[in-house]
């Protein structure tokens, strides 16, 4: 959605009735209400949902007016991307930047200001329902409105989860959104009981499905390293190698065949990527963490059936002729 194909003068109060629908109502004002722009994303994942805002510098207020009007009941957490944003509630006051989160209730009046430095505000915003969040209300209302960093630790891993979120839940079944959404709320859940020291209080599913979703996450960013293995990932989050064999008995594949199978992922796609069609083969394998040319071309092999030059040949080929196609004039 995006208010480009709005008149310019209504854009502002096609915003406010957008935003009031996609989040809660409020009264919003600007300084830029003749070129104001906004564009938003939404994904429902079966109760959880993830939206993704980019809008000009605006005030938002919710009164008790609002509440009574609507009020779905839920906390509302936010990534700050871009320019630096201002949040009121519950008597905090919070200037965000970029890498903030933040985390606000839809129950109680609040204040937003998207402040201007030259560019679009840009929000990632996660909607929970107060009872899906398996932490106390009144623990959690200390941490309404507060500047919360996600730079570091499970911050880092839910705003890395987040903002994925918009390309890999293309195209999924409603049984996959449902299990992005289940794992989005561990993460949020995780986050914000540590903040709170009341890791203890959350349920064990919900650790383990958290800690899953950091261990994929972490092999993800390594693939490139030839010494990742079950040892080393087990030290890095401080368990054992027997816990980490056991948290993949839930998994299609074991721990190792996970990180060959997304090596090879990798390796596949690069070998199809016309920008890379230089490069030699053998380099592509070690810098996706094989240990040789000859190893690579083995593992390729029996998982695709083909060889890495055969398979780069072919899709190079393809990509040749679809943009000979492309720009052939029609009729010829």
């Amino acid at each position: 959605m995006s208010t480009d194909s709005v008149p310019r003068k209504a854009r502002l109060e096609w915003w406010a009735h957008m935003s009031g629908h996609e989040i809660v109502p409020t009264s919003l004002s600007t300084e830029h209400a003749d070129d104001f722009h906004g564009r938003a994303y939404s994904v429902d994942l079966a109760g959880v949902r993830v939206a993704e805002f980019a809008v000009s510098p605006m005030t938002a207020r919710r009164t008790p007016a609002h509440i009574r009007r609507h009020d779905p009941d839920c906390y509302q957490l936010f990534l700050v991307h871009g320019s630096p944003v201002r949040l009121e509630q519950r008597r905090n006051d919070s200037y965000l930047e970029a890498g903030d989160i933040a985390l606000f209730d839809t129950s109680h009046p609040f204040a937003t200001d998207f402040l201007d430095i030259g560019r679009l505000t840009r929000v990632t915003f996660l909607f929970m329902p107060r009872d899906a969040l398996p932490l106390p209300r009144g623990q959690v209302e200390r941490l309404l409105a507060r500047k919360l960093s996600a730079r570091t630790g499970a911050g880092a891993m839910l705003a890395h989860y987040l903002t994925g979120l918009r390309e890999h839940a293309a195209g999924c079944d409603p049984a996959e959104l449902s299990r992005l959404g289940t794992i989005s709320l561990d993460l949020a859940a995780t986050f914000l009981a540590g903040r709170l020291d009341a890791d203890r209080r959350l349920p064990v599913e919900s650790r383990h499905r958290a800690l899953a979703a950091r261990i994929d996450a972490f092999i993800d960013h390594r693939l490139g390293d030839p010494e990742l293995g079950p040892a080393g990932i087990a030290a890095h989050h401080h368990i054992s190698v027997r816990t980490l064999h056991v948290l993949f008995q839930r998994q299609p594949e074991t721990v190792s065949a996970t990180i060959r199978r997304r090596r090879l992922e990798r390796c596949h796609a690069d070998l199809a990527d016309p920008r890379l069609r230089d490069q030699p083969i053998g380099e592509i394998g070690l810098r996706w963490g094989f240990r040789s040319a000859a190893e690579f071309s083995r593992a390729y092999r029996a998982a695709y059936g083909a060889s890495p030059r055969d398979h780069r040949r072919q899709a190079l080929a393809g990509a040749e002729d679809g943009e000979g196609r492309s720009t052939r004039s029609p009729g010829v």
